[in-house]
């Protein structure tokens, strides 16, 4: 009995895909994210940096909190998070102090003069989101943010 030549499966025979950055979702990532941080310095200028104005605007939102619950908040890690509250308390916007319910535990709190900077940057800063989703139509910025949250 003769046997039927080997054929090659389809997926053997077809060229595997060729690497093109610019197609890859980290390169577009990190594109989208240095425009963003181009508008964002343009808005709230060298005031702060953007790890600051987190930290900023979720004490604001949040209440005091410990360093590292604040940290948790603002996805950083803890050493990130210990030199910016560092340099926000060094300029007068936080501070910190024993927390009344464990006195183990440190909040940090926003200052008056951090009270007042979040009320003046945050019309600036909800243009920052403006102009970074300004290419989009309204239902775009929609999907786009739901599906950015999706893979947090």
């Amino acid at each position: 009995m003769a046997r039927k030549p080997a054929t090659k499966s389809k997926a053997a025979s077809q060229k595997p895909a060729s690497y093109s950055l610019d197609e890859q979702v980290g390169f577009i990532l990190r594109q989208v994210s240095q425009r963003h941080t181009a508008i964002f310095a343009a808005a709230i200028g060298s005031q702060l940096t953007a790890t600051q104005w987190a930290a900023l605007s979720k004490l604001a939102e949040a209440g005091p909190c410990s360093q590292n619950q604040l940290g948790r908040l603002t996805a950083m890690d803890v050493a990130t998070i210990k030199g910016v509250i560092d340099r926000l308390t060094a300029r007068g916007l936080t501070e910190t102090g024993p927390d009344p319910k464990d006195g183990r535990r440190l909040l940090v709190t926003l200052t008056r003069a951090g009270q007042a900077l979040v009320e003046k940057i945050s019309p600036n800063a909800l243009d920052v989101t403006e102009k970074t989703l300004a290419p989009l139509t309204a239902k775009e910025r929609d999907v786009f943010v739901a599906l950015l949250a999706k893979l947090r």
